[in-house]
């Protein structure tokens, strides 16, 4: 081989550790986010409390950021899924409180209620989803007007279905999936940290193996290690303040009334992880799973990169369109479940413009409104910016029209600096 005497290019240490450069981005603007409200607040921004709380309100729009990035990267929108959430919550409350009882014969509160509510919920939101996806698929109809008018028809119909009244909700299982009346408390929490980083370890060093078999260039070995090091230190520093925010004293005292108890001198119990958390990273997981393993999701990169080569192809994009819109509708379910369990009860407004915030967040993560580029990650990441700024002007006593000011410039933004991006990349004109 001839030396061309031309001096190797040596790699920047974020090259060398293959760090995506808009996931960095996203990662230092929370960073800021959280420092400037930390110093603001005085440091109650990262309390244990409102860590908890910023987590299990983020958890609605996260789940359902995630099927928007595959709607957004088959270069498609939906416009319904705030409107889908209401019309599954209403479903699922009046299930639950008055039509399934009626029918079997059941007390409020029974578990063979609770599971065939959740399934209610989940097989609707699949099915108006489905619906929309034949209409845009199949009927060849824009998924901004289908979408545009469910947003408008399922938002009625949930009122008419609980003649616009609130539905309250008190069954203790159901309430396990909204926050603080489900959590695993300190001791599970730290050996769900520990299996979760030992999984996250294990994946990084199979990735490395599988590119080493497959003849790939992998990164030097302190590489990898400096990586899993980062990602054990987010899940576990996640884990411990978590399982440092005490359960209030009044609680407890219920707590143990319930079971004809009396809370012992001195006894304290901490949350821990919440199970709406734990549900939000399993849905992460399994959908960064599908995109980047299934057939299923490269199938739908493929056709947001190239629809008409994907047509042609032999890939049915019709159907394609309905599975896309499904998985959103069974999300939307999912959202539902847990909001509603958070609120502990339902109400007219639940879910009332979460599609803006949905789209905001999977745009924010990075999904290209161009379609053929986006990441699960990213959307929930996005979430988390959204509420974290939310949350934090909140606490410092701003008003709720200029939160939402706020939140559109940072959409406005994040849409023109991935623009920026992709045209310095060459992935755009």
């Amino acid at each position: 081989m001839t030396n061309t005497g031309l001096p190797k290019k040596e790699r920047s240490l974020l090259e060398t550790l293959e760090v995506d450069v808009r996931l960095l981005g996203m990662l230092v603007a929370f960073a800021t986010i959280a420092l400037v409200f930390t110093i603001w607040t005085g440091g109650t921004f990262i309390s244990p409390r409102n860590i908890f709380n910023i987590s299990v309100q983020t958890v609605p729009v996260a789940i359902m950021a995630c099927g928007m990035v595959f709607v957004i990267v088959a270069r498609h929108i939906d416009l319904s899924v705030g409107s889908l959430l209401a019309m599954c919550s209403a479903v699922m409350a009046m299930s639950q409180a008055y039509w399934l009882p009626s029918l079997f014969g059941l007390e409020y509160g029974s578990p063979v209620i609770l599971v065939v509510t959740i399934l209610l919920g989940l097989g609707l939101g699949t099915a108006m989803g489905a619906l929309t996806g034949w209409l845009v698929g199949y009927q060849k109809i824009p998924s901004f007007i289908v979408t545009l008018g469910g947003l408008f028809v399922w938002r009625n119909v949930n009122w008419f279905t609980t003649n616009g009244q609130s539905v309250s909700l008190t069954d203790p299982n159901l309430l396990k999936f909204g926050g603080t009346e489900g959590v695993l408390g300190a001791p599970v929490s730290y050996g769900v940290g520990v299996v979760a980083c030992a999984l996250t370890v294990y994946a990084i060093m199979g990735a490395r193996k599988n590119k080493v078999a497959h003849g790939f260039v992998v990164k030097p070995m302190w590489a990898e290690v400096v990586m899993a090091a980062i990602m054990v230190s987010v899940i576990m520093g996640f884990v411990t303040i978590l399982s440092n925010y005490a359960i209030p004293a009044s609680k407890l005292r219920r707590m143990f009334e319930a079971r004809g108890q009396v809370v012992p001198e001195g006894f304290t119990a901490m949350h821990g992880l919440p199970i709406s958390v734990l549900i939000l990273i399993a849905v992460a997981v399994i959908l960064t799973v599908v995109a980047r393993k299934s057939r299923l999701g490269r199938y739908i990169f493929a056709m947001g990169g190239n629809p008409d080569a994907t047509d042609l192809s032999g890939i049915n994009t019709r159907m394609l369109t309905i599975k896309i819109f499904a998985l959103m509708g069974f999300l939307c379910g999912l959202a539902a479940l847990i909001a509603q369990a958070r609120l502990q009860s339902h109400g007219n407004d639940i879910g009332m413009l979460e599609e803006l915030r949905v789209i905001a967040a999977a745009v924010i993560g990075g999904t290209a409104l161009a379609g053929g580029v986006g990441t699960i990650y990213g959307a929930v990441l996005g979430a988390l910016i959204m509420q974290s700024l939310q949350s934090g002007m909140a606490m410092v006593g701003v008003d709720t029209p200029f939160q939402n000011i706020v939140v559109g410039i940072v959409l406005i933004v994040a849409v023109w600096v991935d623009i920026i991006y992709r045209k310095r990349m060459g992935l755009s004109k």
